[in-house]
């Protein structure tokens, strides 16, 4: 029986150690000098020197990573009042944003306490404790006196997320649309729907950007906040209006922009036909906004529509700023969180969309090409270039500004820290996953009653990835997922040698025998091939019966690998194929190949590879620098595999110098940038962080990529195919459940692009 929404929920917040976040140490501990260090008698001398000069905190504690995620839980996102501990699971959710996010520590903190002057009192009493604090659902009108006095009084970054996060976000879409429509900011008319503290700081905001306050009408349940009306409390007095108007309909003729942080349902589409030419709607309210985008835009061609929903485009989602804020802020130490900075957030967030966008990004959303157009004017919260651009830019602006207490001098340097944090956390893994749920693809599974497979295949299918589709005996499997205790509702069986696939057996081997007929194939043996699961699953895919195939438990590497090459075959432009495993740790993420396909790749072999390894990094959204790799170091050693790498370095040079690769180089210098450049300067490498390693040699690559499997607290996602004309994708008798659901993942991902290359040509086709 499925299981409800509240029970999945209950569940994922209650299974293994209760809640969301926990506290990991940083330091070695294993040894009784170790502890000596990290308590009594070593820990004193941090102190001491704190004591001395306070900020030394930041140099011997986490003070400068750490961020307090504070509530009284007195307006709970949709929830109202629900008091503080009813709140906790939602400041430990924030927590795990800033965490996966940015990098950044959280203690979340509920304090029972609703008076403002004996809140800020607490706060204030453990705020040595943080290096900034996100105000989090906090009610108006307390959380403006809260926010104020705070800042005031303390000197590390404060923000009120609920106030600050949309307006820094919707700021940055509405520079962007009214860029689009060629409106001024200091001409445009703009109608606020709601009189909250998300509203009250949305609307500043915009006015520090440039709007008139004179341009600007805001409502709330009563209608109008106009100078007659006597009910007013000083934060809406601030935006009381001369005219002689009382109703939203009235407010909203001759508009330019409607902001909408109210409810559902109360802008109407012939509200939206008052509007003026090019109107810009940002309709906020969640799950249900002010107005829906079907009705928006039937009422108006030339609307520019945004909201807070993930299914709608442009959504104004404050991820995309309080993690990057906080981070930037945090690194140079900043006294505050300004206006510069905020400024200079919604500026950084604004440009992104002007640059090419990275295929993952594209592939997450199912669009060919992100451009900058009426449905694309605010960056996607999977963007991983926001870490780099906003952090960096807000860092900047708290230096400018003066509230920094750190001044960064080499940029190139901390953009490459930041880059670090990417692979933080499983982020990829976590990255590529959201991207596979928006576009779930048919996935065949080759070994349909192996259990880890099964178990594989319902997780993908209950977490959104696929639309699996299990090949093997019927009754073996449904029997086997009994045994386990699986669901199996909605996942398709497949029993290849059954009868009642005959005629698709027969079609399958007709197609094979034609393909490949002028190197010797025929029809009787192609049909015999057709029992086999590696041959029927990948003519699945070979003819749209399905869009992945998953296979490898059960079967050697190297029948798999002929089966795929006379199936699916390999990429134009290239002769061989081969296979990448990606490292995510706390240090960064590590593409590694080929540590499948290749047992002795020649110097033409290994050209394709690291071509594929350009490419392949590049759809991950990063940019490749690749270290050829050796046990000997730049000519040292002139005959085998050396020499071999050596002639591939040559080669590379001279026909992609576009390419970041050199070598051949131990994996010690390949991996400090500080020995490499220091050694090697001529290296194309200096200044940069490899990303990639390319092995010699199957060997090498599959004992390291193994070794760093079994002792390395991190991730390993693979084997991914790099080569192939389709997506087909290999496992081994050693993976776990949640390998196999990582490569699930990574082949439902391939197939999306594969789909939007399909439909690129189309386009192509048809232009012509």
């Amino acid at each position: 029986m499925a299981t409800t929404i509240k029970e999945e929920a209950l569940l994922y917040h209650a299974q293994g150690k209760p809640g969301k976040i926990e506290v990991v140490p940083t330091k070695p501990h294993s040894t009784q000098h170790d502890l000596s260090l990290a308590y009594s008698p070593g820990v004193a001398e941090p102190c001491l020197e704190i004591e001395k000069d306070s900020g030394k905190a930041y140099d011997y504690t986490a003070k400068g990573n750490l961020v307090a995620v504070i509530s009284n839980g007195t307006a709970v996102l949709g929830l109202g009042d629900i008091g503080a501990l009813a709140g906790k699971p939602v400041m430990e959710g924030k927590g795990l944003l800033f965490k996966i996010f940015a990098g950044i520590d959280v203690f979340d903190i509920e304090i029972n306490e609703k008076d403002p002057q004996k809140f800020i009192e607490a706060v204030k009493a453990i705020a040595p404790t943080f290096g900034g604090i996100n105000l989090e659902d906090i009610k108006a009108p307390e959380c403006f006196e809260i926010e104020t006095r705070l800042k005031e009084e303390l000197d590390i970054p404060i923000m009120h997320d609920d106030q600050h996060g949309t307006a820094i976000i919707s700021s940055a879409g509405l520079l962007n649309a009214l860029e689009l429509t060629g409106k001024k900011i200091e001409d445009v008319k703009v109608v606020v729907n709601g009189a909250g503290a998300s509203a009250s700081s949305c609307t500043k905001l915009y006015m520090s950007l440039g709007v008139k306050k004179e341009n600007i009408v805001m409502c709330d349940s009563r209608g109008v906040i106009s100078l007659k009306r006597t009910d007013l409390n000083e934060s809406k007095r601030f935006f009381a209006t001369e005219r002689n108007i009382s109703t939203l309909e009235e407010a909203i003729e001759g508009a330019d922009v409607f902001l909408g942080l109210s409810v559902a349902d109360v802008l109407t589409v012939e509200m939206v036909r008052k509007m003026n030419a090019n109107p810009i709607v940002f309709a906020l309210a969640n799950p249900d906004p002010e107005i829906s985008m079907e009705k928006a835009k039937a009422a108006r061609e030339d609307l520019i529509y945004a909201t807070g929903r993930s299914d709608y485009p442009n959504q104004i989602n404050n991820v995309l700023g309080f993690p990057y804020i906080f981070r930037g802020a945090l690194d140079v130490r900043a006294k505050t969180i300004n206006e510069a900075m905020k400024l200079a957030a919604v500026r950084a967030i604004a440009s992104l969309v002007k640059e090419p966008v990275p295929d993952v990004v594209n592939a997450a959303y199912g669009i060919n090409r992100l451009s900058f157009d009426k449905d694309y004017i605010i960056p996607k919260p999977l963007d991983p270039r926001l870490l780099t651009v906003v952090s960096i830019a807000v860092a900047k602006a708290a230096i400018e500004s003066g509230v920094a207490r750190k001044h960064i001098t080499d940029w190139k340097e901390y953009e490459n820290k930041l880059n670090e944090l990417m692979g933080y956390d499983n982020t990829l893994i976590r990255r590529l996953i959201d991207i596979a749920k928006r576009n779930p693809k048919r996935v065949v599974f080759a070994e349909g009653s192996h259990a880890n497979m099964l178990k594989a295949a319902v997780a993908a299918k209950a977490e959104g990835i696929c639309h699996p589709i299990l090949l093997g005996n019927d009754e073996r499997i449904e029997k086997l997922a009994a045994e386990l205790n699986l669901d199996l509702d909605g996942i398709e069986i497949v029993n290849l040698r059954h009868d009642r696939e005959e005629e698709r057996r027969f079609r399958y081997a007709k197609i094979l025998a034609e393909k490949r007929a002028r190197e010797g194939a025929t029809y009787d043996e192609a049909k015999d091939k057709m029992v086999e699961r590696n041959y029927f699953g990948m003519m699945m895919v070979e003819t749209g019966d399905a869009d992945a195939f998953i296979t490898g438990i059960y079967t050697k590497y190297s029948n798999t690998i002929k089966v795929a090459k006379e199936v699916i075959g390999i990429r134009e432009g290239h002769k061989h194929f081969g296979a990448m495993h990606i490292l995510t740790s706390k240090k960064g993420t590590l593409f590694l190949a080929d540590t499948l396909i290749n047992r002795h790749p020649s110097a033409e072999v290994l050209i394709d590879i690291a071509k594929l390894m350009h490419d392949a990094v590049q759809f991950f959204a990063t940019d490749p620098v690749m270290a050829m790799l050796s046990y000997s170091n730049f000519g040292s050693d002139t005959e085998g595999s050396p020499a071999r790498v050596h002639e591939v370095v040559r080669y590379m040079h001279q026909n992609y110098p576009h390419m970041v690769i050199d070598g051949e180089m131990q994996a010690n210098f390949a991996l400090d940038r500080k020995m490499r450049d220091e050694k090697y300067p001529f290296s194309k490498l200096k200044d940069k962080d490899v990303n990639t390693l390319i092995f010699p040699n199957l060997n090498s690559a599959n004992i390291t990529y193994k070794l760093l499997q079994a002792t390395n607290d991190a991730e390993m996602i693979g084997p991914i195919q790099i080569g192939l004309n389709k997506p087909i994708h290999f496992t081994d008798i050693e993976s776990s459940v949640r390998d196999v659901v990582n490569i699930t993942t990574v082949a439902v991902i391939d197939a999306i692009v594969e789909e939007r290359k399909k439909q690129n040509a189309q386009l192509i086709d048809n232009q012509r």
